[in-house]
Protein backbone atom coordinates (compact mmCIF):
# COMPACT_ATOMS: atom_id res chain seq x y z
CA UNK A 1 0.00 0.00 0.00
CA UNK A 2 1.11 3.26 -1.09
CA UNK A 3 1.14 5.99 1.50
CA UNK A 4 0.89 9.77 0.84
CA UNK A 5 0.58 12.52 3.27
CA UNK A 6 -3.14 12.62 3.91
CA UNK A 7 -3.45 8.62 4.07
CA UNK A 8 -1.16 6.23 6.68
CA UNK A 9 -1.88 2.97 6.88
CA UNK A 10 -1.66 2.85 10.38
CA UNK A 11 -4.13 5.55 10.96
CA UNK A 12 -6.55 3.96 8.20
CA UNK A 13 -6.49 0.79 10.27
CA UNK A 14 -7.45 2.26 13.49
CA UNK A 15 -10.60 3.98 11.83
CA UNK A 16 -11.37 0.58 10.28
CA UNK A 17 -11.20 -0.87 13.56
CA UNK A 18 -14.53 1.33 14.47
CA UNK A 19 -16.29 -0.73 11.55
CA UNK A 20 -17.70 -4.08 13.36
CA UNK A 21 -19.12 -5.12 9.54
CA UNK A 22 -15.96 -4.64 7.90
CA UNK A 23 -15.60 -8.05 6.86
CA UNK A 24 -19.11 -7.08 4.44
CA UNK A 25 -16.50 -4.84 2.63
CA UNK A 26 -14.08 -8.03 1.66
CA UNK A 27 -15.02 -8.89 -2.35
CA UNK A 28 -13.67 -9.57 -5.77
CA UNK A 29 -12.02 -7.20 -7.91
CA UNK A 30 -10.60 -7.81 -11.85
CA UNK A 31 -6.96 -6.81 -11.22
CA UNK A 32 -5.58 -7.50 -14.90
CA UNK A 33 -7.41 -10.04 -18.08
CA UNK A 34 -8.65 -13.07 -16.31
CA UNK A 35 -7.02 -12.69 -12.88
CA UNK A 36 -9.24 -11.92 -9.94
CA UNK A 37 -8.33 -10.49 -6.65
CA UNK A 38 -9.72 -10.13 -3.24
CA UNK A 39 -9.69 -6.55 -1.64
CA UNK A 40 -10.75 -4.80 1.53
CA UNK A 41 -13.25 -2.37 -0.65
CA UNK A 42 -13.60 -0.20 2.33
CA UNK A 43 -13.93 3.90 2.31
CA UNK A 44 -10.84 3.63 5.27
CA UNK A 45 -8.67 1.14 2.79
CA UNK A 46 -9.22 2.34 -0.87
CA UNK A 47 -7.97 5.97 -1.31
CA UNK A 48 -10.23 6.61 -4.53
CA UNK A 49 -12.84 3.92 -4.53
CA UNK A 50 -14.71 5.01 -7.69
CA UNK A 51 -17.74 4.86 -5.68
CA UNK A 52 -20.09 6.68 -7.97
CA UNK A 53 -19.29 3.76 -10.86
CA UNK A 54 -18.23 0.76 -8.93
CA UNK A 55 -21.50 0.70 -6.55
CA UNK A 56 -23.18 -0.73 -9.65
CA UNK A 57 -20.87 -3.44 -9.99
CA UNK A 58 -20.88 -4.76 -6.23
CA UNK A 59 -24.71 -5.89 -7.44
CA UNK A 60 -25.65 -8.31 -10.32
CA UNK A 61 -24.25 -6.42 -13.61
CA UNK A 62 -21.86 -6.64 -16.17
CA UNK A 63 -19.32 -4.06 -17.74
CA UNK A 64 -17.89 -2.74 -20.49
CA UNK A 65 -13.58 -1.92 -20.21
CA UNK A 66 -12.32 0.33 -22.45
CA UNK A 67 -10.09 3.35 -23.04
CA UNK A 68 -10.29 6.51 -24.58
CA UNK A 69 -6.41 6.80 -25.36
CA UNK A 70 -3.55 4.34 -25.50
CA UNK A 71 0.22 3.68 -26.13
CA UNK A 72 1.11 4.19 -30.01
CA UNK A 73 3.11 1.64 -30.27
CA UNK A 74 0.79 -1.30 -29.64
CA UNK A 75 -2.24 -2.20 -31.57
CA UNK A 76 -5.46 -0.94 -30.25
CA UNK A 77 -7.38 -3.94 -28.09
CA UNK A 78 -8.28 -2.59 -24.92
CA UNK A 79 -11.44 -4.07 -25.01
CA UNK A 80 -12.47 -6.65 -21.69
CA UNK A 81 -15.73 -7.69 -20.13
CA UNK A 82 -16.51 -7.78 -16.11
CA UNK A 83 -18.35 -8.78 -13.85
CA UNK A 84 -16.67 -7.02 -10.50
CA UNK A 85 -15.20 -4.15 -9.76
CA UNK A 86 -11.76 -3.20 -11.46
CA UNK A 87 -8.77 -1.97 -11.21
CA UNK A 88 -7.44 1.15 -12.24
CA UNK A 89 -5.00 -0.37 -14.56
CA UNK A 90 -6.64 -3.64 -15.68
CA UNK A 91 -6.16 -3.64 -19.23
CA UNK A 92 -2.63 -1.04 -19.39
CA UNK A 93 -0.27 0.07 -16.82
CA UNK A 94 0.29 3.78 -19.08
CA UNK A 95 -2.84 5.11 -18.83
CA UNK A 96 -6.48 4.47 -16.87
CA UNK A 97 -9.22 2.51 -17.75
CA UNK A 98 -12.84 3.21 -18.67
CA UNK A 99 -15.77 1.28 -17.07
CA UNK A 100 -19.39 1.38 -18.62
CA UNK A 101 -21.74 -0.87 -15.90
CA UNK A 102 -25.13 -2.47 -18.46
CA UNK A 103 -27.25 -1.95 -16.04
CA UNK A 104 -27.29 1.33 -12.66
CA UNK A 105 -28.63 0.73 -9.52
CA UNK A 106 -30.29 3.29 -7.60
CA UNK A 107 -28.04 4.50 -4.63
CA UNK A 108 -29.00 3.32 -1.05
CA UNK A 109 -27.65 4.94 2.06
CA UNK A 110 -26.63 2.01 3.70
CA UNK A 111 -28.12 1.94 7.43
CA UNK A 112 -26.57 0.99 10.38
CA UNK A 113 -27.40 -2.21 11.72
CA UNK A 114 -29.23 -2.62 14.91
CA UNK A 115 -27.36 -5.46 16.82
CA UNK A 116 -30.43 -6.64 18.64
CA UNK A 117 -32.17 -7.42 15.72
CA UNK A 118 -29.08 -9.36 14.69
CA UNK A 119 -29.43 -11.69 17.72
CA UNK A 120 -32.83 -11.63 17.30
CA UNK A 121 -31.39 -13.32 13.44
CA UNK A 122 -34.41 -10.55 11.75
CA UNK A 123 -33.71 -8.14 9.60
CA UNK A 124 -35.56 -5.36 8.68
CA UNK A 125 -37.10 -5.26 5.07
CA UNK A 126 -34.85 -3.23 2.82
CA UNK A 127 -37.14 -2.36 -0.31
CA UNK A 128 -35.14 -1.87 -3.75
CA UNK A 129 -35.67 0.28 -7.01
CA UNK A 130 -35.42 -1.58 -10.19
CA UNK A 131 -32.35 -1.19 -11.80
CA UNK A 132 -32.09 1.25 -14.84
CA UNK A 133 -30.00 -0.17 -18.28
CA UNK A 134 -26.96 2.54 -18.65
CA UNK A 135 -27.94 3.20 -22.55
CA UNK A 136 -29.55 6.05 -23.63
CA UNK A 137 -33.70 5.76 -24.00
CA UNK A 138 -33.08 7.28 -27.87
CA UNK A 139 -30.97 4.48 -29.16
CA UNK A 140 -33.81 1.78 -28.54
CA UNK A 141 -36.11 3.83 -29.68
CA UNK A 142 -33.62 4.17 -32.92
CA UNK A 143 -33.21 0.32 -32.86
CA UNK A 144 -37.10 -0.25 -32.58
CA UNK A 145 -38.15 2.22 -35.53
CA UNK A 146 -34.91 0.35 -37.91
CA UNK A 147 -35.67 -3.69 -36.71
CA UNK A 148 -39.37 -3.20 -36.15
CA UNK A 149 -38.55 -5.26 -33.02
CA UNK A 150 -37.73 -3.89 -29.45
CA UNK A 151 -34.41 -5.20 -28.45
CA UNK A 152 -32.91 -6.09 -25.03
CA UNK A 153 -30.29 -4.14 -23.05
CA UNK A 154 -28.37 -7.37 -23.19
CA UNK A 155 -28.73 -7.92 -27.12
CA UNK A 156 -27.06 -3.90 -27.23
CA UNK A 157 -23.88 -5.16 -24.95
CA UNK A 158 -23.30 -8.35 -26.40
CA UNK A 159 -23.72 -6.69 -30.16
CA UNK A 160 -21.50 -3.74 -29.03
CA UNK A 161 -18.69 -6.11 -27.51
CA UNK A 162 -18.43 -8.52 -30.74
CA UNK A 163 -18.53 -5.38 -32.58
CA UNK A 164 -14.99 -4.18 -30.71
CA UNK A 165 -13.24 -7.95 -31.09
CA UNK A 166 -13.69 -7.33 -34.96
CA UNK A 167 -9.93 -6.90 -35.92
CA UNK A 168 -11.39 -4.85 -38.75
CA UNK A 169 -13.30 -2.56 -36.62
CA UNK A 170 -10.04 -2.40 -34.77
CA UNK A 171 -8.07 -1.72 -37.91
CA UNK A 172 -10.05 0.72 -40.34
CA UNK A 173 -10.81 2.92 -36.57
CA UNK A 174 -7.10 2.26 -35.34
CA UNK A 175 -6.36 6.39 -35.45
CA UNK A 176 -9.53 7.20 -34.36
CA UNK A 177 -9.30 4.83 -31.20
CA UNK A 178 -5.81 6.55 -30.36
CA UNK A 179 -7.92 9.94 -30.04
CA UNK A 180 -11.77 9.33 -28.01
CA UNK A 181 -13.66 6.98 -27.01
CA UNK A 182 -14.30 3.94 -29.06
CA UNK A 183 -17.74 4.26 -31.13
CA UNK A 184 -19.87 1.89 -32.77
CA UNK A 185 -21.82 1.51 -35.91
CA UNK A 186 -24.99 -0.20 -35.68
CA UNK A 187 -26.51 -1.98 -38.36
CA UNK A 188 -30.16 -1.84 -39.56
CA UNK A 189 -30.05 -5.32 -40.31
CA UNK A 190 -32.15 -7.12 -37.32
CA UNK A 191 -30.98 -10.63 -38.02
CA UNK A 192 -27.57 -9.27 -38.36
CA UNK A 193 -27.85 -7.49 -35.26
CA UNK A 194 -29.18 -10.83 -33.36
CA UNK A 195 -25.68 -13.03 -35.10
CA UNK A 196 -23.44 -10.23 -33.64
CA UNK A 197 -24.44 -10.42 -30.73
CA UNK A 198 -24.84 -14.32 -30.36
CA UNK A 199 -21.26 -14.17 -30.90
CA UNK A 200 -21.06 -11.37 -28.54
CA UNK A 201 -22.44 -13.32 -25.57
CA UNK A 202 -19.87 -16.62 -26.58
CA UNK A 203 -17.41 -14.38 -26.63
CA UNK A 204 -18.21 -12.36 -23.03
CA UNK A 205 -19.10 -15.90 -21.34
CA UNK A 206 -15.32 -17.07 -22.49
CA UNK A 207 -13.97 -13.94 -20.59
CA UNK A 208 -15.50 -14.09 -17.62
CA UNK A 209 -14.65 -17.89 -17.48
CA UNK A 210 -18.12 -18.95 -17.66
CA UNK A 211 -18.56 -20.66 -21.11
CA UNK A 212 -19.22 -24.38 -20.84
CA UNK A 213 -16.74 -24.87 -23.45
CA UNK A 214 -14.37 -24.52 -21.00
CA UNK A 215 -14.97 -27.44 -18.89
CA UNK A 216 -13.18 -29.37 -21.96
CA UNK A 217 -9.77 -28.40 -22.41
CA UNK A 218 -6.60 -29.32 -24.37
CA UNK A 219 -4.28 -27.91 -22.32
CA UNK A 220 -2.11 -30.26 -20.61
CA UNK A 221 0.09 -29.38 -17.23
CA UNK A 222 3.04 -31.53 -16.23
CA UNK A 223 2.32 -32.95 -13.08
CA UNK A 224 5.89 -33.77 -11.87
CA UNK A 225 7.16 -30.84 -9.76
CA UNK A 226 6.48 -28.51 -7.16
CA UNK A 227 4.35 -26.27 -9.04
CA UNK A 228 6.36 -22.70 -8.40
CA UNK A 229 6.78 -20.36 -11.36
CA UNK A 230 10.28 -19.31 -11.22
CA UNK A 231 11.04 -18.08 -15.22
CA UNK A 232 7.94 -18.30 -17.72
CA UNK A 233 8.64 -19.00 -20.57
CA UNK A 234 7.04 -20.57 -24.42
CA UNK A 235 8.78 -22.85 -26.32
CA UNK A 236 7.19 -25.07 -29.31
CA UNK A 237 3.57 -25.19 -27.57
CA UNK A 238 5.20 -25.39 -24.41
CA UNK A 239 4.63 -23.01 -21.55
CA UNK A 240 7.33 -24.09 -19.14
CA UNK A 241 6.75 -22.26 -15.52
CA UNK A 242 9.87 -23.88 -14.33
CA UNK A 243 13.16 -26.33 -15.27
CA UNK A 244 10.56 -29.71 -14.85
CA UNK A 245 6.85 -28.62 -15.54
CA UNK A 246 5.10 -26.71 -18.55
CA UNK A 247 1.41 -26.41 -19.31
CA UNK A 248 1.74 -28.25 -23.35
CA UNK A 249 -0.79 -27.59 -26.18
CA UNK A 250 -0.45 -23.66 -26.42
CA UNK A 251 -0.20 -22.22 -29.72
CA UNK A 252 2.33 -19.33 -30.50
CA UNK A 253 -1.18 -17.28 -31.53
CA UNK A 254 -2.62 -17.78 -28.19
CA UNK A 255 0.63 -17.31 -26.23
CA UNK A 256 1.07 -14.26 -27.86
CA UNK A 257 -2.55 -12.77 -27.85
CA UNK A 258 -2.75 -9.19 -26.13
CA UNK A 259 -5.58 -7.85 -24.59
CA UNK A 260 -4.86 -4.06 -23.91
CA UNK A 261 -1.17 -3.59 -23.13
CA UNK A 262 -0.19 -7.19 -21.36
CA UNK A 263 0.43 -10.80 -23.27
CA UNK A 264 -2.38 -12.29 -21.03
CA UNK A 265 -0.91 -15.68 -21.03
CA UNK A 266 2.68 -14.28 -20.31
CA UNK A 267 1.53 -11.66 -17.97
CA UNK A 268 -0.72 -13.86 -15.56
CA UNK A 269 2.43 -16.21 -14.77
CA UNK A 270 4.64 -13.53 -14.59
CA UNK A 271 1.89 -11.64 -11.83
CA UNK A 272 3.06 -15.05 -9.85
CA UNK A 273 6.15 -15.37 -9.87
CA UNK A 274 8.10 -17.20 -6.77
CA UNK A 275 4.81 -18.14 -5.78
CA UNK A 276 3.37 -22.03 -5.63
CA UNK A 277 0.37 -22.43 -7.96
CA UNK A 278 -2.65 -24.41 -6.77
CA UNK A 279 -4.62 -27.01 -8.51
CA UNK A 280 -7.30 -24.05 -8.72
CA UNK A 281 -4.79 -21.75 -10.40
CA UNK A 282 -3.54 -24.44 -12.66
CA UNK A 283 -7.21 -24.62 -14.05
CA UNK A 284 -7.74 -21.82 -14.65
CA UNK A 285 -4.64 -20.75 -16.78
CA UNK A 286 -5.67 -23.94 -18.71
CA UNK A 287 -9.21 -22.03 -18.76
CA UNK A 288 -7.56 -19.20 -19.70
CA UNK A 289 -5.72 -20.48 -22.76
CA UNK A 290 -8.08 -22.35 -24.35
CA UNK A 291 -10.90 -19.12 -24.15
CA UNK A 292 -8.22 -17.07 -25.86
CA UNK A 293 -7.90 -19.81 -28.20
CA UNK A 294 -11.86 -20.29 -29.19
CA UNK A 295 -11.44 -16.05 -28.93
CA UNK A 296 -9.25 -15.94 -32.04
CA UNK A 297 -11.48 -18.27 -33.87
CA UNK A 298 -15.08 -16.16 -33.01
CA UNK A 299 -12.98 -12.79 -34.09
CA UNK A 300 -12.72 -14.40 -37.42
CA UNK A 301 -16.14 -14.81 -37.88
CA UNK A 302 -17.36 -11.75 -36.47
CA UNK A 303 -15.26 -9.99 -39.52
CA UNK A 304 -17.30 -11.93 -41.77
CA UNK A 305 -20.54 -10.10 -40.18
CA UNK A 306 -18.62 -6.99 -39.49
CA UNK A 307 -18.43 -6.78 -43.56
CA UNK A 308 -21.62 -6.80 -43.40
CA UNK A 309 -22.48 -4.47 -40.67
CA UNK A 310 -20.49 -1.31 -42.91
CA UNK A 311 -22.36 -1.95 -46.25
CA UNK A 312 -25.54 -1.23 -44.07
CA UNK A 313 -24.08 1.59 -42.91
CA UNK A 314 -22.44 3.21 -45.92
CA UNK A 315 -25.64 2.58 -47.35
CA UNK A 316 -27.45 4.75 -44.89
CA UNK A 317 -25.26 7.27 -45.13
Amino acid sequence: LNENKSWKIKEQREKLRKDLDWKDSITKILYRPFDERWILYHDEMVERKRKDVMQHMLKENIGLIFHKREELQIPYTHFMVTDKIIEHGGLSSKTTCYLAPLYLYPEIKEKKKNPLMQMMMFEPEVKYQSRQPNIKPLLFEELKKNFKNGVTPEEIFYYIYAVFYSKTYRTKYAEFLKMDFPRVPFTKNYKLFIQLGKVGKQLADLHLLKSKELDKTKINFSQKGGNKVERPKYEEEKVWINKEQFFNGVKEEVWNYQIGGYQVCEKWLKDRKERTLTLEEIQTYCKIVTALSKTIELQNEIDKYFESVEKTVQQDN
